[in-house]
This record gives C-alpha cells, sequence and structure tokens, in this order.
C-alpha cells in the first residue's frame, strides 16, 4: 500500500512554477550535511502558502530523482512541518526533497542531498585512557622570576582582603583588613592555624565595588595608647567617606566597637575612586589619600580644586584627646582652600607608604584611559590631574607644560597593566639584594616590579614576580614585604629566587606534549577536545587538548568550575587565516600552555617560528603585525595586529574568582567530539576512561551551552553564553574589576547589575546612559564598549579586532528587552 501510494505521489509531482504555484515558498529550517548509516534524523521545513496544505512530506532515494522513500504525511495550516528520516545502510549519497500540495499548486523543492557516512561503530569515542607521556614541565614552576612567591599563613584564608599591617607594639602579631567590614588580627608565624576577630563593622559598612572598609592605619603609640583609625564607606544616606578613630579593649586581639569616634566624613559624588589608604608618617601625622569623586574624567574638577578636599593627600593631627587639628605647617592656608591638604591633583591614591628610612612619601596613583603613575609626594605637590595623566596631556585645554606640575617618578602605559598598586621600599632583612627598592604592583596585570631611585631618577626596574589581583602590599614589624590578593583571599610573602629551579622547556618541541610538532600529533594521554561556545579570537582557529597525570582525576561540578590535579596542563594552538574563509592560508601564531603547579596555575606561551618548524618560549608579550586578504576591508585587504601575552596577562584573564580555567567545564564540553574512532559526546568517553574522580552518569543530564552563532537557538541563551563565555572571567564577584557587574550565565537578570543601571565610570558620551538599556542598544554602555577597541572598549586584553556578530548579537539580545 505505501509503494502504489509513493508511486501515486511521485507521478503527481511537478517543479513549482505558475501563477498559483509562484505563490507557495518552502525553506529548509533543520536537515543535517552528512549523517552516519542508519541514522535517524529530523528535517524542519516551513511552507508559506495563501491556502492550506492539504499534504506534504520528505521523499528520499539512494539515486537522483529516484525517491522511493518518505516521511510521515502531514496536512494543515501553512507553516512549519518536521518529520524523521532514517539514512540508507551503506553509505554513499542520500538524495531528497519535500514534496507539498495545496488546494491549487503542488510539487516539489529543488532535490538536496546529504552525504551519508560508514555507520557508527559501538563503544565510546575514547575506549581506555592513555598513560601521558613523559611532559617536562617542572610542577614547582618556571621559576622565572626574580622573587619566588610564596603563601604566607598556609592555613588563613580571607574574604575580599584589602590591606595587611603590623600594629608595631612588640607583639609580632599582623592585621588583615577585609572589605565587607572586619579586621583579623593573629601572630606573625607560618604555623598560625586561626585568626581573631580584631573589629567587625559590618553593619555599618556599605560594600561593594569600591566600597568597604579600605584603610587601617595603628596608633604610632599603639603600645601606649591603644588607638587606631579606620577608613570606609559608611551605610545609609549618600555615598561618603569616613575616618574614624577605635581604641583596643582589654583583650588584645580585640577591639572595643563602642569606641568609634568620627573624625572625618566627605560626600563622595560616585561610587567609585574613593582612595582608602590612610597612614602615618614619621613625623606622627596621619596622612589621609582622597580620589577625585569619581565617574570618569573627574567631571566635577576635582583635581585642581583647592576648596575641596577630594582629590587629596591630607595631613591632619590627631594625637589630642578628640578630633583632629590641623598642624600650622601645612602649605595651604589662604581663604577658599582647605587646609588639611598637604598635596593635590591626585586622582585615585589608592595605595601610598613611607620609606622607613627616609621617610618619603611614595604613592600609587590609579590612571584614567592610558597611564599608571608612581609619585613622590611632597608638601604643597600639586600631581597634574585632570590637566595630565602621568606625562601625558589628558584634559588641557589651555596647553598648559607639564614643567607646572609636579612629574611622576615614573609611569607606565595600560599596555603593562590598568590599576597600580603603590607598595613600599623594601627594608626587610631577609633579601638583601631588594633593600632600598620600591616594590609596587598591577591589580590587573598581576605584575610585581621595583624600582631604584637615586639622584632624581629611576636607575633600575625590573618585573620582580606576579601575584593574582594584588589589592595591597604590608610590612611586618622587621620590615619584611607582604601582597595581599583580593581574588585568592591569601596573603604571599616573597623570597630571593637563588636555586634557578629545574631546566624549564624554552620549545614546544622540548614539552612533550607533541610526537610530531609538524603534524600537532598529541603525545599519549594528551587528548583533543573542543567547545561549544569559543571565546572571541580575533578570527582566530583553535585547537584545544588536555593532559592529566597518570592516575589523577577531575573533580567534576555540573555548573561550577572543575577542579583539576596538580600536573595538569592544558594547551590551545591559535592559528590565523591569510584570506578570509581559506583554511590552507592559515599560519601558526602561537600555542598556549596552562600548568598546574605546586603554587596554583601559571599561563605560558610559545610563538611559533617564521618557518613553523617550532614555538620559543616568550619571556613576556609581544606583538606581531599579519597583513589578511579580506573583501570586507577596504581594498580587500588589512594589516591585524596580534598580541601574544605575557605570563602575567595569562593569568588577568584567567582569573581565580573564575576557577582560573575558563574553557574545561561542563556546558562547554558536553558536545560531541570526532575521535577517530567515532563520533560521541566528550562527557561521556571522558567519564568511560575514569578522568572524573566520580561517576557523573548520563552527560544529557546536564546543561550545554548553545553556540552564540547558531541563530536558530533562543536569544537570551545565546547573549547570556557570550556574556558568560567572554566578559565573566573578570565581570563576577572578585573578578578583578572596580565593577559589580556579574556577568556570569547563571546570575539572575537583575543581579547582573546591568540592567537600567547607571554606568558608575565614563558614559562614553552617550546622552541618558544605563550599562544596559532594554530596548535601546544605543543607550547602552555596554554594547557601545563592544564596538571599540581603544582605550575606552571591552575587553581590555586579548582582543584587537571587533567581533561584529558578537556586537550584533548583544544589540539584538539589548533591542529585544534584554530577557
Amino acid at each position: 500500500m505505501h509503494a502504489l501510494r509513493l508511486a501515486t505521489l511521485l507521478a503527481a509531482v511537478a517543479a513549482f512554477a505558475g501563477s498559483a504555484l509562484a505563490q507557495v515558498s518552502v525553506s529548509i529550517d533543520q536537515a543535517p550535511d552528512r549523517v552516519r548509516a542508519g541514522e535517524t534524523f529530523e528535517v524542519v521545513w516551513t511552507i508559506t502558502s495563501p491556502d492550506p496544505v492539504e499534504l506534504t512530506t520528505v521523499a528520499w532515494g539512494n539515486q537522483s530523482r529516484n525517491w522511493t522513500q518518505y516521511g510521515s504525511f502531514r496536512a494543515g495550516a501553512a507553516g512549519t512541518f518536521r518529520t524523521t528520516v532514517t539514512a540508507p545502510a551503506n553509505p554513499g549519497t542520500l538524495h531528497w526533497t519535500v514534496y507539498v500540495r495545496t488546494r491549487n499548486a503542488r510539487g516539489v523543492i529543488p532535490e538536496r542531498q546529504i552525504a551519508v557516512e560508514a555507520a557508527q561503530p559501538t563503544g565510546f569515542g575514547l575506549e581506555q585512557r592513555e598513560p601521558r607521556a613523559a611532559l617536562t614541565f617542572p610542577i614547582a614552576g618556571a621559576q622565572l622570576d626574580a622573587l619566588r612567591r610564596e603563601v604566607a599563613f598556609p592555613a588563613l584564608t580571607f574574604n575580599s582582603p584589602l590591606f595587611f599591617t603590623s600594629p608595631q607594639d612588640g607583639t609580632d602579631r599582623v592585621a588583615v583588613v577585609e572589605q565587607g567590614g572586619r579586621i583579623k588580627i593573629f601572630p606573625n608565624r607560618d604555623s598560625v592555624t586561626s585568626a581573631a576577630t580584631f573589629l567587625d563593622i559590618s553593619g555599618q559598612v556599605r560594600s561593594g565595588g569600591e566600597l568597604g572598609l579600605l584603610g587601617l592605619a595603628f596608633s604610632p603609640r599603639y603600645a601606649s595608647d591603644g588607638r587606631f583609625y579606620v577608613y570606609y564607606s559608611p551605610r545609609g544616606g549618600n555615598t561618603r567617606t569616613r575616618v574614624s578613630r577605635f581604641t583596643v579593649s582589654s583583650d588584645p586581639n580585640r577591639a572595643d566597637p563602642n569606641s568609634e569616634e568620627v573624625l572625618l566624613e566627605i560626600d563622595q559624588p560616585y561610587s567609585n575612586h574613593n582612595g582608602g589608604m590612610i597612614a602615618f608618617g614619621p613625623d606622627g601625622m596621619l596622612y589621609v589619600g582622597l580620589g577625585d569623586g569619581g565617574s570618569g574624567g573627574d567631571p566635577q574638577r576635582n583635581g585642581q580644586n583647592l576648596g575641596t578636599l577630594l582629590a587629596s593627600i591630607l595631613r591632619i593631627d590627631v594625637s589630642g584627646p578628640n578630633g583632629y587639628t590641623i598642624p600650622s605647617d601645612n602649605p595651604f592656608q589662604a581663604a577658599g582652600q582647605r587646609r588639611e591638604i598637604w598635596a593635590y591633583g591626585i586622582r585615585n591614591p589608592w595605595r601610598f607608604s613611607f620609606d622607613r628610612l627616609g621617610g618619603d612619601l611614595w604613592l600609587g596613583d590609579v590612571g584614567q584611559d592610558e597611564r599608571e603613575e608612581i609619585d613622590l609626594v611632597t608638601r604643597g605637590g600639586n600631581y597634574g590631574w585632570r590637566i595630565y595623566e602621568g606625562t601625558q596631556s589628558y584634559n588641557n585645554p589651555q596647553g598648559l607644560s607639564a614643567n607646572r606640575f609636579e612629574r611622576p617618578v615614573l609611569d607606565y602605559s595600560h599596555a603593562e597593566g590598568r590599576t597600580v598598586v603603590g607598595g613600599y621600599v623594601y627594608r626587610g632583612p631577609a633579601i638583601p639584594s631588594l633593600r632600598g627598592v620600591y616594590v609596587y604592583g598591577d591589580y590587573v596585570s598581576n605584575r610585581i616590579w621595583g624600582l631604584r631611585y637615586e639622584n632624581g631618577q629611576v636607575t633600575w626596574r625590573r618585573e620582580l614576580a606576579s601575584v593574582p589581583n594584588v589589592s595591597s602590599f604590608g610590612e611586618d614589624e622587621a620590615g619584611e614585604l607582604y601582597a595581599v590578593s583580593l581574588s585568592a583571599g591569601r596573603i604571599y610573602r616573597f623570597s630571593a629566587n637563588t636555586s634557578g629551579g629545574v631546566a624549564f622547556p624554552t620549545r614546544l618541541s622540548q614539552t612533550g606534549l607533541f610526537r610530531s610538532v609538524a603534524t600537532l600529533q598529541p603525545a599519549s594521554g594528551v587528548i583533543p577536545y573542543d567547545v561549544n561556545a569559543p571565546l572571541w579570537s580575533d578570527g582566530a582557529v583553535k585547537k584545544r587538548w588536555i593532559a592529566l597525570p597518570d592516575n589523577s582525576e577531575i573533580d567534576f561540578s555540573a555548573t561550577g568550575s572543575w577542579s583539576f590535579p596538580v600536573g595538569t596542563v592544558l594547551v590551545k594552538h591559535f592559528e590565523l587565516e591569510l584570506e578570509v574563509g581559506n583554511p590552507a592560508s592559515a599560519v601558526r601564531l602561537e600555542t598556549r600552555v596552562m600548568v598546574h603547579e605546586q603554587q596554583g596555575w601559571a599561563g605560558y606561551t610559545y610563538r611559533w617560528n617564521a618557518q613553523e618548524t617550532d614555538a620559543d618560549l616568550l619571556p613576556g608579550g609581544s606583538e606581531g603585525v599579519y597583513t589578511v586578504r579580506d573583501p570586507n576591508a577596504p581594498g580587500g585587504q588589512r594589516r591585524q595586529t596580534w598580541s601574544f601575552p605575557s605570563r602575567a596577562d595569562c593569568m588577568s584573564c584567567h582569573t581565580l574568582a573564575a576557577g582560573t580555567i575558563l574553557g574545561v567545564g561542563t556546558r562547554q564540553l558536553n558536545r560531541d567530539y570526532r575521535y577517530p574512532a567515532r563520533d560521541d559526546n566528550q562527557l561521556r568517553s571522558w567519564n568511560h576512561i575514569g578522568l572524573f574522580s566520580r561517576d557523573i552518569g548520563d552527560h544529557q543530564a546536564y546543561d550545554a551551552y548553545v553556540d552564540p552563532a547558531d541563530t536558530a537557538a533562543n536569544l537570551s541563551q545565546r547573549a547570556r553564553t557570550y556574556l558568560a563565555v567572554n566578559c565573566s572571567g573578570c565581570h563576577q564577584p572578585n573578578g578583578g574589576t572596580p565593577r559589580r557587574i556579574d556577568l556570569r550565565y547563571d546570575t539572575d537578570r537583575l543581579a547582573m547589575n546591568v540592567i537600567n543601571q547607571r554606568p558608575e565610570g565614563e558614559t562614553l558620551g552617550i546622552a541618558d546612559a544605563y550599562l544596559v538599556r532594554p530596548f535601546s542598544g544605543d543607550q547602552s554602555v555596554l554594547l557601545n564598549r563592544m564596538n571599540r577597541r581603544d582605550v575606552r572598549g571591552m575587553p581590555l586584553l586579548g582582543s584587537r579586532e571587533i567581533h561584529a556578530q558578537g556586537v550584533e548579537l548583544i544589540r539584538d539580545w539589548i533591542e529585544a528587552g534584554a530577557r
């Protein structure tokens, strides 16, 4: 009966033509290009017709226009139809068409083909776990830095730590300030297992972004007067800064929370650029650092206004029994000037310190668009903001000479870092070679530098180490130097790196990762993988591998970050097509390696030589320029700059808050991979060979990212996936940005802190700007930052080319209501 029905149907078929037929159109919404022999798949099509559809189906066969089989017959109103098709049992070509019959028209669409490949063998893509080849990465680390970074107080972790100091009272205790409003105090011993809560004012502190409990200074006479001073953002009312005095209780490890005396309270026009540092100088005076009031570019012009305390270093005398007095030798005494000011023209003095030996005041002033600066602050000094940013003119309509202002000791560009963290002149006993060196860092790039300043000039500067999201430095009683990591919740100390360490592979061919570097054939135990939603990498083509130590396992999480054993190596290889759309034109750029060392993850970049015979380990970041033939570029070609990341650059994006490893997780790997033996879901295969610490069960029980480029997928899922993959490594709590934006995939829409939220920083000249304004892409700062690659563009690192498709996707999402 079926054969007769099909023969009758085919006899009636004619190509769509004529006036009635021309009103009927068919679009194919879903159909594969290739299938396995015997595989069942779905075809989805949409019919546009003024008349109801009396009959429609898919017909197919092994030969052209010899359609011997058909799917289920359908009828109904014009619209979308679907049916299942079973491929032939043998490899070859499946020829198929869609038949349509309405009251006034009948016919088929032009024939299409699907490649039929050999049937999928039974089993798994990976049948057994191969022993890992002998890789040559030392898990103790490359030890390429001048200083070795070590975790101090390994049993202690802290919640968003911002500062480290000592009461200098002879007890050899140290204190850590937590942004939420607590101060922890404990003995300065590595064996310490717990920290006492010295002060808890979390109920009074407005915390988040650049707000919170930001600074702490113990009185120079703390051993006798028990006084200490804090700098924080109080709750309630308008945003403001408060400096208060407290005293210790009868318990030396606990302050009296009821002893607060408010000394200063300053209104903050915006929530950023709050400064946060307080410290006693060698003169016994309390110095206070205040930012310019926030937003971006100093819109209220506080930098050059001596009538406000903002954008200044203050100097006050708190030695009396109550309040404070203004020292008579402060420099600004004229009418209309705030006499508390010691120096001004400062954008955001996050951290400063006094040299123990000479008393000099060293400051790290956080920059705006292009420069970060280190200053030596002197009485009455004007440091130029907003007329100058570092050594460069910023907003200088009168063309004022830089000689009118105090010049920075040093400034550096945003190619090296984007948020300077002032440090200390090292005067400790443990590292003699470091004595007299001013040590400072950068919160975004994780770099730690040192400089020597002699006879009015920098005579030596060197990158010394790296610390993830360094928020502050500090000293103990002896003058030993410590670094605070906001994202790690740890305190680090430094020691001289004199051992030289185990030899580190300086060429990719020396790593043991590949049987053949020429073909990139992976070595035993080096497993290839792919992801659902790749990070935008300026159009580069990428390949990926993972290698776990033998007998080790991954701690699996359905939605969170996976935990990898020490010794795990992840590899990502980059190539760039010099003719867009022509894979044969691709050149090898770099191969990045992430190694899980004993002290944590570290990233290394190997840059391919011009002959593409091997790749060399880069000592730091570098750039390359390539000419790309692109039909969409003016003249048919463009020059593309590729940035090769330094080790610190790698860890700027691979943040601890995001779990360090960004592309290897459930949602990214829950997809099929074409293994040599068969296609298989990666989670299924990895589970089968025992890469996980537990049996994870059926991979279909877990979520998967959609491909943001898949226009058939849900728009909201595509947009949220894109933002999660490309932005949330930094834009999440403790992710390394001063903003409260949270772009993780699971974050509730309103908890993203972008929907109908005003920008805390610059508005980019957008009238009535919001971070994301539903239904209005033009008012949305997030979208506009994505669509530029200058100093105000996003992302800050890792991309020089605008991702036009990504911008279009986020615009479509916003214009649809950002749901």
